[in-house]
């Protein structure tokens, strides 16, 4: 990508150049500078690296961090190492700059009006990512970024939080209009649109979605807003993502971000909780989610000949044996714990692993010695906008307005969703999948489970864990999800989240300017929000909260 960018930079510029040769003494234009860069070009290499960094992403704060402290899956503890926080970087050297200078070229032309559908992608886009880093490093620059060559502003002011998530609701409601209204003598990204494809429905219905995915952060603070958006989007001509195809997918065949970094410093394994309940439903993503253990086959008739007895964490007789999960904090059950990493003894020189891994072609396809595995990234899907959509209507704020079903509809459509696309991430990969075949069978079987439909009891906590579900494969989300909700509670009857010693950070830090260069600004912002400036240590990070997070409950302490 980098390569096309630079190619269509030269080549401008030597057409440029040739032009211009006979006037260049008189002009005073240096030929070797493009000014006026192609926006196919611009727009192609803004949304390559809206994936592209996530390598470090994931092996650094998902597979490390992010997902462990949502109890998705397990692993050894490590510090917040300084490679966090890829997402902010990324967010003004490469997103950022070459949008504004899209919407800089549309607004200069004289039939800007036919650029009205590029200019509103490129607010989407931006804001979508724009929300992945403010999401845990809280007030960012934005309405004063990326105008320094433009308007001489090289000590952008850093928005707050609200301020933030404001000016994002009017630019997709914005954007969302323009997409909406007819697309006759519309131009298009040509080839460069990789996401949709030229589609401009597409770019609407993930607007609406990530309205959605605001609407749910504001809630605590305004929960006014929060039904404001959900009317707005419900009521929108083209509404948010509602089908497979609507959805936000990253899709290219040697895309292989995380790769045998998938057991960097530790291998990963699922948790009791996940794996428990998963099993007690029957639920086809189990073996798409994990790996078995050893225990298979065989493996009883083994234990009787030697007269070995299994731990007894472990029921011999459980159908599905062969997936265990252990202690989320292994410092909780020390005694469990050591079998992550030590083979069981059963005579006769073999020897068993309790604990099966986390799924790594599902995360990794490439893994090993795999050449053939694809990677799907589904980055906004449409489960997760059928569970936002349950949600709210649980919640009382679908009053008023059609939300086209109830909220047992639109909880039964995203678990559908949910195991779909996760099987198809999973095809994709060459891995285990949760069904063959149209899987009709499967989904009507999981929603029609006692533990799963929902009973007029206990029906929010069961919307919440199945978004929680959901978001396996994403883990900024996972992690939002737990902050504002507060889900999978400690003291639940339903879905019990693991016992759990140590203090998680709630958000990144934001390091100083490099030389001072927007440090007075940096420091305001880290002050007006009740940050010690500076200040890297887990308590801090963990006390001194984001303006969305500051009233939510503690993980595990949902009400």
């Amino acid at each position: 990508m980098k390569k096309l960018v630079i190619y269509t930079f030269i080549t401008t510029a030597l057409l440029y150049a040739t032009s211009c040769r006979k006037d260049f003494g008189e002009t005073n234009t240096d030929p070797s500078v493009v000014t006026s860069p192609d926006i196919n070009a611009l727009f192609a290499y803004s949304l390559e690296n809206l994936e592209s960094y996530q390598g470090t992403e994931w092996v650094w704060e998902n597979l490390e961090q992010l997902l462990r402290f949502t109890q998705h899956l397990t692993t050894d503890p490590y510090e917040l190492s300084n490679n966090t926080n890829a997402r902010y970087r990324v967010y003004y050297n490469n997103i950022l700059p070459n949008l504004f200078e899209i919407r800089k070229q549309v607004d200069a032309k004289a039939d800007k009006n036919r650029y009205r559908n590029i200019r509103a992608a490129t607010l989407v886009a931006q804001i979508y990512h724009g929300l992945k880093v403010t999401d845990m490093n809280g007030s960012i620059p934005y309405t004063e970024a990326a105008r320094g060559r433009t308007d001489g502003v090289f000590t952008p002011a850093y928005d707050e939080q609200k301020k933030l998530f404001d000016t994002w609701l009017t630019e997709l409601s914005t954007a969302v209009d323009s997409l909406s209204a007819a697309a006759t003598g519309q131009v298009n990204f040509g080839s460069a649109d990789f996401f949709y494809k030229n589609d401009w429905t597409g770019w609407a219905k993930l607007a609406n979605t990530l309205k959605l995915r605001i609407a749910v952060r504001y809630e605590k603070q305004d929960a006014n807003v929060t039904k404001r958006v959900f009317k707005e989007v419900m009521t929108s001509a083209l509404g948010p993502i509602d089908s497979d195809a609507a959805q936000f997918v990253y899709d290219k065949p040697q895309h292989n971000p995380i790769g045998n970094d998938i057991d960097y410093r530790s291998p990963r394994f699922g948790t009791s909780s996940i794996i428990n309940f998963l099993k007690s439903t029957n639920d086809p993503r189990l073996t798409i989610y994990f790996s078995p253990n050893d225990l298979t086959g065989s493996f009883k008739d083994t234990l009787a000949k030697y007269g070995k007895t299994l731990p007894a964490f472990i029921n011999v007789n459980d159908p599905l044996v062969m997936f265990q999960g252990g202690p989320a904090d292994w410092t909780t059950d020390p005694a469990a714990a050591t079998w992550y990493k030590t083979t069981f003894d059963a005579g006769g020189g073999n020897k068993y692993r309790l604990f099966g891994n986390i799924n790594k072609k599902f995360f990794a396809p490439r893994y090993g010695t795999n050449t053939t595995g694809r990677m799907l990234d589904y980055m906004v899907t449409w489960a997760e906008t059928c569970f936002y959509i349950a949600e709210f209507i649980q919640k009382g704020y679908g009053a008023g307005f059609d939300t086209k079903g109830n909220a047992a509809y639109w909880y039964n459509r995203g678990i559908e969703a949910s195991i779909r696309t996760m099987n198809n991430i999973a095809i994709a990969a060459e891995s285990t999948t949760g069904f063959t075949g149209n899987g009709n069978a499967e989904v009507q079987a999981y929603q029609a489970q006692p533990n799963v439909k929902l009973n007029g009891v206990n029906d929010l906590e069961r919307i919440y864990i199945q978004e929680y579900l959901n978001f396996y494969r994403l883990g900024n989300e996972a992690f939002t999800f737990c902050r504002r909700t507060g889900y999978p509670k400690n003291n639940s009857s339903y879905y019990k989240r693991n016992a759990w010693n140590e203090p998680i950070p709630r958000r990144f830090p934001v390091d100083e300017p490099p030389l001072g260069t927007n440090t007075a600004n940096w420091q305001k912002a880290q002050q007006d929000q009740g940050f010690t400036p500076g200040d890297r240590s887990i308590p801090s990070l963990s006390g001194q909260r984001l303006w969305f997070d500051k009233t939510n409950p503690n993980f595990g302490e949902g009400n």
